[in-house]
């Protein structure tokens, strides 16, 4: 029931201040980060969840575990329909982002970026398009036209996944509940179900401030991460799943991540692709081998150059030079590390489908290897 995303939601959003992030055990990161550290630190830009959780989490249960959900990133926030300039990469091709391939042609992002479940691709596409036609008016053809951008990673160890549990619905309230400041992490959304190097993992997120020819912008991610195996993850150069070896979940990877990037630096399409292969470098920080299995899907855009879609007028456009972009692709580097990081450290245990557990990153392990390393540092004190 939609009733119960709403539930865990308002939960989630209750204690996302209260759940420690990689920073505040002592992971140390590069980069100076925004004020909420997250991809909403790029002005304008909105995230909304919905959550599903019920179910039995044995065996062969009546009502089968439901770890799933949906999350919403609108560029803009509910309140504009002007797109963005906007590129993608494939990485690795095993998983799915529609819309894509007009992304690519036109250059433009025209709807808001849903990430789901494998299997709920085509709910939450066409919940989409039900969302901007109710938003805004026909065009000049009297239809709305609209190839939306929804990506996918597979929960089907933790979720029912065959039971098509998330419905159009809990896009609506996805969109509709999006929000600026703190973003939720962990097992929310979209990510409610996911694995990460084997241990529990879903959504996280991280920004970055960077300063280019006297101007200062801002770099935000957000991930949605079920991939890795657990003796290929590093977190700040150390080899923490070799370290921590207990409770593996798989013996080949099945898994994928999708990646957000937003950024206000003017950046025109071909430069935002340039910035989303980067992202692949922030992986690798991490350990990933971007594995056959796995869907490593990534998409970039720019929220300068507001009214640029207009197709009545000519269009004036700012961008930065490509010899200034090392700093944009530093930062982006650095904000998909941490943002994979902050997932883990947000997700706690989950069982679910047919009695499948997927420990929680457990943070005084964490700490204890970092210092091992000599590479644990003094939390930043709290305001």
């Amino acid at each position: 029931m939609w009733w119960a995303g709403v539930v865990l939601l308002c939960a989630a959003m209750a204690g996302a201040q209260a759940k420690p992030r990689a920073r505040d055990l002592g992971v140390p990161f590069d980069g100076t980060p925004g004020p909420y550290n997250a991809i909403t630190d790029v002005a304008g830009v909105e995230v909304g969840d919905t959550t599903l959780i019920s179910g039995e989490a044995v065996p062969h249960a009546a009502q089968p575990a439901v770890r799933t959900g949906v999350t919403a990133i609108l560029p803009r926030g509910r309140t504009s329909s002007d797109p963005v300039f906007a590129g993608w990469f494939a990485l690795n091709g095993n998983g799915e982002m529609t819309g894509t391939t007009w992304v690519e042609e036109s250059g433009f992002l025209e709807t808001p970026v849903m990430i789901t479940n494998t299997h709920s691709v085509g709910v939450v596409r066409d919940a989409v398009v039900a969302w901007k036609v109710k938003q805004g008016k026909p065009d000049a053809s009297g239809y709305w036209w609209s190839l939306p951008v929804v990506a996918e990673t597979w929960d089907g160890l933790l979720n029912d996944i065959n039971g098509f549990h998330v419905k159009a619905e809990d896009a609506f309230h996805a969109l509709d509940t999006a929000h600026g400041g703190p973003v939720e992490e962990g097992s929310v959304g979209g990510g409610t179900g996911m694995v990460c190097y084997e241990f529990k993992g879903g959504l996280g997120t991280a920004s970055r401030r960077v300063e280019v020819l006297g101007a200062t912008y801002a770099v935000g991610v957000l991930v949605q991460c079920n991939y890795g195996l657990r003796p290929q993850l590093r977190i700040a150069g150390v080899p923490v799943g070799r370290e921590i070896p207990e409770h593996r979940a798989y013996e080949q990877e099945t898994g994928s991540i999708i990646i957000v990037i937003a950024t206000d630096a003017p950046l025109l399409p071909h430069q935002l692709k340039r910035v989303a292969r980067r992202a692949a470098l922030g992986l690798g920080r991490n350990g990933s081998i971007s594995g056959n299995g796995s869907g490593d899907i990534f998409l970039a855009f720019s929220t300068a150059n507001p009214g640029t879609y207009d197709p009545t007028k000519v269009a004036s456009l700012k961008m930065l030079p490509n010899d200034t972009l090392d700093p944009i692709f530093e930062a982006t580097v650095q904000a998909v590390e941490e943002s994979v990081v902050n997932a883990m450290v947000a997700a706690e245990t989950m069982t679910g489908f047919d009695g499948h557990t997927a420990i929680a990153l457990p943070h005084d392990r964490l700490r204890q290897v970092l210092k091992k390393y000599n590479r644990l540092v003094e939390p930043p004190a709290k305001p």
